[in-house]
C-alpha cells in the first residue's frame, strides 16, 4: 500500500528560473532541452519541506519517498507501450504493457534515497548500483562499485537526489555505456539539479532525458548546490 501523502498547513511560494511556478505537471526547460521540472504543487510543496535545516532524518526520508512517487510518475510518462491481448471476464480486448523491462540504478548512496519510490511504481522493475565517490579536493568521481543485470534492450532509470557538478552522473553514465547500455535507453531522475551539473551532462550526453524538481541558482565554493538542502546521504542516513 502506498503510504499516505502529506499534505499540511504549510504555505509556500515555489519559483522556477526566476518566475513563479505555473500549474502545469511539467515545465520544459528552455535553456536545456532535455530537462522536465517536474512542477507539481505537492513536489514543490513537499521540497521546501525538505529544504529545511530542521528537517530530521525520519522525515527527510519520508519526504523524499513521497516526491519520488510524484517525480517517477512524470518520468515513466517517457516509457514505451505495446499491444497485450488479454480476456477480462466479459470479452477478449487489446491492452497495453510496458514495452522494454525497466532497471533502477541509484548512485550509491544517496540514491537509494529515491530508488524505493521507483519499485514501488514498477515493481517487476530489477535494480543495478553504482557506487561513486566524491574526491574532496579535486571533486573527481571515483567508481567503487558496480553491479548491473545483464543488457537486454531494458530502459534504465539512474538515481541520484543531487545533479550538482555533473561528475558521478557522468561517471555513472559512462559506465553504463562502457557496459552496452545506449544513451537513449536512459532516463536520469534528480531532485534538485544545478544549472553548472545540467550543462555538463548535457554537454557529454546532449540527448540525455533529465528529470528534476527543480533547478535551483548555482554551486558554491565547495560544488554544493545553492539553495539546495545540503548533503542528502547524510541526511538521510542521518550522518550529519
Amino acid at each position: 500500500m502506498l503510504r499516505k501523502l502529506i499534505v499540511s498547513g504549510f504555505v509556500m511560494t515555489s519559483f522556477i528560473q526566476g518566475g513563479m511556478a505555473t500549474p502545469q505537471d511539467q515545465v520544459q526547460n528552455h535553456q536545456f532541452s532535455t530537462l522536465t521540472i517536474v512542477n507539481h504543487p505537492l513536489v514543490q510543496h513537499k521540497l521546501t519541506l525538505l529544504r529545511h535545516k530542521k528537517t530530521k532524518p525520519i522525515l527527510f526520508r519520508q519526504l523524499l519517498e513521497e516526491i519520488g512517487l510524484l517525480v517517477g510518475y512524470e518520468v515513466t510518462r517517457a516509457l514505451e507501450v505495446k499491444e497485450k491481448e488479454i480476456e477480462t471476464p466479459l470479452t477478449k480486448m487489446t491492452g497495453a504493457k510496458l514495452k522494454n523491462d525497466v532497471v533502477i540504478v541509484p548512485i550509491l548512496r544517496a540514491g537509494l534515497g529515491m530508488a524505493g519510490s521507483l519499485q514501488t511504481l514498477i515493481p517487476t522493475a530489477s535494480q543495478g548500483h553504482i557506487g561513486i565517490s566524491r574526491d574532496p579536493e579535486t571533486k573527481k568521481a571515483i567508481e567503487y562499485y558496480f553491479k548491473i543485470p545483464e543488457v537486454k534492450g531494458q530502459t534504465f532509470i539512474v538515481v541520484d537526489p543531487m545533479l550538482a557538478t555533473g561528475n558521478s552522473v557522468i561517471a555513472a553514465l559512462e559506465g553504463l555505456v562502457k557496459r552496452g547500455v545506449p544513451i537513449e535507453n536512459m532516463i536520469f531522475m534528480a531532485l534538485v539539479a544545478a544549472p553548472e551539473g545540467v550543462k555538463a551532462v548535457t554537454a557529454k550526453f546532449p540527448t540525455l532525458r533529465i528529470f528534476t524538481a527543480a533547478l535551483d541558482e548555482k554551486l558554491n565554493d565547495h560544488a554544493y548546490i545553492v539553495p539546495g538542502l545540503g548533503d542528502a546521504g547524510d541526511r538521510i542516513f542521518g550522518t550529519l
